[in-house]
């Protein structure tokens, strides 16, 4: 990784989760409660019993049959090893309990902040791929970028909310120039087509709805719920996908290579194979078919 963290190249490809650089942070920090995700209760702060001494999990090839399908699904967005090798300059939360307290208390504020980093650079490229001044969404980055590099003291002191409700209209703006302009490159799509995709837009409720082949370039489907949704051989270019719940839903032979505002998180949620097309950058969940 060389002599800087990754988050300090300050562009997407740093916002991806390096395990190898943590101190299992997710595994300790974090609260989690029995459900169809784990298969036991663990309290924030309390080190999950598959972490080995050496920061690692030992069943990490086995998740899912233990019953850790939680764990297979979360994404920090290169937040555990900011936190573990900048924020805290490499010093462990075994060390001692100050740093153990400060430490777990700083992940989930520098996790939120990396999630708002990875939707900013997004917009941005995003407004720039459409020859637009991306100065705005640039400063935003930077600014939440600055903010993520603050000593854990102070990131306790944090509106981490305010943060996210001043780059909204810029992450929409975003996505509107994008998608009009994918709209413009489609021209007029078909009866049918625009019938399938008249009722759909922001806070749609299609769980388990059949979207099998569905044409779904240029849609905005923000924060819309598609658990257990059939999205097999959809097209989903230029899909505002920001907040949309995928778990369980069927990718196979979907095209989201040009989706808005995907994450890693949401894929690792959701069902695919190998025709599914991701994102340059984005890893195919080992648990896909």
């Amino acid at each position: 990784m060389g002599t800087r963290t990754r988050v300090e190249l300050g562009r997407r490809e740093d916002l991806g989760a390096d395990c190898a650089n943590c101190f299992g942070l997710c595994c300790v920090a974090l609260a989690f409660t029995t459900s169809a995700d784990f298969p036991f209760d663990k309290p924030a702060g309390e080190p999950c019993p598959n972490l080995d001494d050496h920061d690692g999990c030992r069943v990490h090839a086995q998740l899912r049959p233990h019953g850790f399908k939680g764990c297979t699904v979360f994404d920090c967005f290169g937040a555990g090893q900011k936190t573990s090798r900048h924020t805290f300059a490499g010093r462990s939360w075994r060390d001692d309990n100050q740093i153990r307290t400060a430490m777990f208390a700083a992940f989930p504020i520098i996790r939120r902040l990396h999630e708002l980093l990875w939707y900013l650079d997004q917009a941005s490229a995003l407004v720039e791929a459409a020859d637009r001044d991306a100065t705005p969404w640039l400063q935003r980055f930077e600014r939440v970028r600055e903010l993520s590099d603050l000593p854990g003291e102070r990131l306790l002191d944090l509106d981490v909310d305010a943060e996210y409700d001043a780059a909204r209209p810029l992450l929409i703006q975003a996505s509107e120039i994008a998608r009009r302009g994918e709209i413009a490159r489609q021209g007029v799509r078909s009866d049918r087509s625009r019938r399938r995709t008249r009722t759909l837009g922001p806070q749609s409720d299609l769980m388990g709805a059949r979207l099998t082949r569905a044409d779904l370039q240029g849609i905005c489907l923000r924060g819309s719920t598609l658990i257990a949704a059939d999205l097999s051989g959809a097209r989903l270019a230029h899909c505002d996908l920001l907040g949309v719940d995928l778990r369980d839903a069927d990718l196979s032979g979907a095209d989201l290579e040009d989706a808005i505002y995907l994450t890693q998180m949401q894929v690792n949620s959701a069902r695919g194979d190998a025709a599914t097309r991701l994102p340059p950058g984005f890893q195919r969940p080992p648990h896909w078919v």
